[in-house]
């Protein structure tokens, strides 16, 4: 084929071609969340521009045994932005809790039911059967590093939980998570499957396991 001819080919915009590989991805998404394998972590791809970094494995296990510890027998989990949590929740089979999974990103909407739409910037925007006080213990994980994207979460966190706490953020927060929330830093130190600039700090308002040695 001649270069002339080359130049007479219909070509594709840029941003046609972000569009057109955001679908294929999104089709191979669905074509591979079937069954159990839905809740692998990373089986939904990491979003940086809605600054989304999963947890390591063994971070999510451990957060996820923490909280069913503290949830109880038949306890209510809150996962609020924190969804390696509820991933790993889920893959444990445990059907002894009822979960849900609070969400921006609607390719969480895989989970069905288990699954609420949530912007931090409309705190209380919560459907109706989504009733106040009614989570044992509610782990969240604020998007962003800032005072505002906490005290909005924070809304959430105290409009959900029954009283325990596990927030997850940067250790930059320390002393707003307490003003806000009344939790502590704890011993636990959290990993990612991507090392992050800051450094990630667990908090927590009642007694808990990750206080002890690790």
């Amino acid at each position: 084929m001649s270069d002339s001819e080359d130049d007479d080919m219909p070509q594709l915009s840029a941003h046609t071609l972000v569009a057109l590989q955001e679908f294929y991805a999104e089709q191979k998404q669905h074509t591979d969340t079937s069954g159990d394998e839905k809740y692998n972590i990373g089986v939904i791809e990491e979003n940086w521009q809605l600054s989304q970094f999963w947890y390591s494995q063994e971070t999510a296990l451990r957060l996820a045994k923490e909280v069913l510890a503290a949830a109880g027998e038949g306890g209510r989990i809150a996962c609020v932005s924190a969804p390696s949590v509820y991933q790993k929740l889920r893959e444990l089979h445990r059907d002894d809790f009822s979960i849900y999974i609070f969400e921006y990103d609607r390719r969480f909407a895989i989970y069905e039911e288990e699954f609420i739409f949530y912007d931090y910037n409309n705190p209380l925007d919560l459907p109706e059967k989504i009733a106040t006080h009614s989570f044992d213990i509610v782990v969240a994980d604020p998007p962003y590093l800032s005072e505002e994207c906490l005290r909005k979460t924070s809304e959430t966190i105290k409009y959900l939980t029954r009283g325990k706490i596990l927030l997850c953020t940067g250790a930059v927060m320390e002393e707003e998570a307490a003003k806000l929330l009344g939790v502590k830093m704890c011993k636990f130190i959290p990993k990612h499957t991507r090392t992050l600039a800051n450094e990630f700090r667990c908090y927590v308002n009642y007694e808990s396991g990750l206080d002890h040695d690790v």
